[in-house]
């Protein structure tokens, strides 16, 4: 092989081996400016050069930004520009899309140079534009050489394969940086909802302390205003307040276990409950004993509320009324329903039984059917002996705008 054939075989393979090394650093690398300043070192090693440039188009501008290059002098790279037409040859490449030839610039009269051309001597220039994904161009790839150099086919081809390599780099790159950028975004949301939730599970978990301490300083109060005295009518209203602070007290109880979750445990609840009524009872309930089986069965804020509430009014109204003698049963029930969609609460008693009047409001039950009534439920009153009470309820109240109950 003749020694001239030798060496355009040598530089061939020293551009292809060119390509090959930055195909292999490009995309393993997720910085683009690393890739744009290492594509301008092998471009121009490969071609043999001592200069290199990868201008950037800029829409707002409309002009070429030299974002990266090779063996510029400082102050050349991210602050030169050239306009973004045909009187400069990264602008001609970029408009015609086409590789723009110079083999020496004194000749060329139609372009104009930015100063740092003479300054560096360049003689020679090739452009090639960097094909974007979309259709629109990232930019110019250009060599320079200080001495008048003919460029031939090969070196265009070299040239324009690996713009069309950069391109897919800038394009892989942008790509990856705005997943790491929306990642980070992600992550920062995160951050800050998990510190709202923090600051809010704090600021609830004061507030149920507050409210439950309220609660238990008016009960108190109403206990000592029962110790001082008072007729058996008045005696009875201050129970009936009290028992009724109570059951919200309770509900407070619970929350205080369960964070900002807005169901609570209905069998725990009424276990608890059952075990405080009898000495809300004028005689502490006496020889009546209150029994509890409840399972566990989760449920919205406003059914503890108000089944509580039930629960404490019908139990008062057996341990006042239903056993004149001062001995007897009340047993307190929870289960699910067959289906599994309802809760029901059976409230009963062994005593003398109860009949209700229609439209009746004594001994609470009508306070106790608008409570259920509320959270979308039935009240049923059983057969005897003695006086049963089943509240049915879905587990799945439909949100609804909540009535007020007032006592009678």
């Amino acid at each position: 092989m003749a020694p001239t054939q030798q060496r355009h075989v040598d530089r061939l393979l020293r551009q292809q081996a060119s390509l090959a090394e930055f195909g292999s650093y490009a995309f393993s690398e997720p910085q683009l400016s690393k890739i744009l300043t290492e594509a301008a070192r092998v471009c121009a090693e490969g071609l043999g050069v001592p200069f290199c440039k990868i201008c950037r188009y800029r829409a707002l501008e409309d002009d070429l930004l030299i974002e990266a290059g090779w063996g510029w002098h400082e102050g050349v790279v991210g602050r030169v520009v050239s306009a973004a037409n045909e009187t400069s040859p990264q602008g001609r490449a970029y408009v015609t899309g086409l590789p723009v030839i110079l083999g020496n610039l004194r000749e060329a009269n139609d372009v104009v140079l930015p100063a740092f051309y003479g300054e560096h001597g360049i003689i020679s220039t090739i452009d090639v534009i960097i094909k974007g994904k979309e259709g629109d161009a990232y930019g110019v790839l250009e060599i320079d050489n200080p001495r008048q150099h003919t460029y031939d086919r090969h070196d265009i081809d070299f040239l324009t394969g690996f713009a069309n390599v950069l391109a897919e780099a800038v394009a892989t790159a942008t790509r990856n940086q705005l997943m790491r950028d929306t990642v980070l975004k992600m992550e920062a949301l995160v951050r800050e909802k998990d510190k709202l939730l923090a600051e809010r599970a704090m600021m609830a978990e004061e507030l149920k302390h507050r409210v439950r301490n309220n609660l238990q300083l008016i009960q108190a109060m109403l206990f000592t205003h029962m110790k001082i005295g008072g007729g058996e009518e008045e005696q009875a209203s201050v129970r009936a307040i009290s028992r009724r602070v109570m059951t919200l007290s309770q509900v407070y109880e619970q929350l205080l276990g369960t964070g900002l979750d807005r169901t609570i445990d209905l069998g725990e609840y009424m276990r608890s409950l059952c075990g405080r009524l009898p000495g809300l009872q004028g005689n502490g309930g006496g020889g009546i004993a209150l029994v509890c089986r409840a399972e566990a069965l989760p449920v919205d804020l406003d059914t503890v509320t108000a089944m509580g509430m039930a629960v404490a009014e019908i139990v008062s109204n057996s341990f006042e009324h239903a056993f004149p003698d001062g001995i007897g049963t009340v047993s307190v029930a929870l289960s699910r329903s067959a289906d599994g969609k309802d809760g029901v609460l059976t409230v009963a008693d062994d005593g003398v039984g109860f009949v209700e009047k229609p439209g009746s409001k004594r001994h609470g039950v009508g306070l106790v059917r608008r409570l259920v009534q509320q959270v979308m439920g039935t009240v049923e009153k059983g057969d005897g002996p003695g006086t049963s009470w089943s509240l049915t309820f879905p587990l799945h109240t439909p949100p609804r705008e909540p009535t007020p109950a007032v006592a009678h």
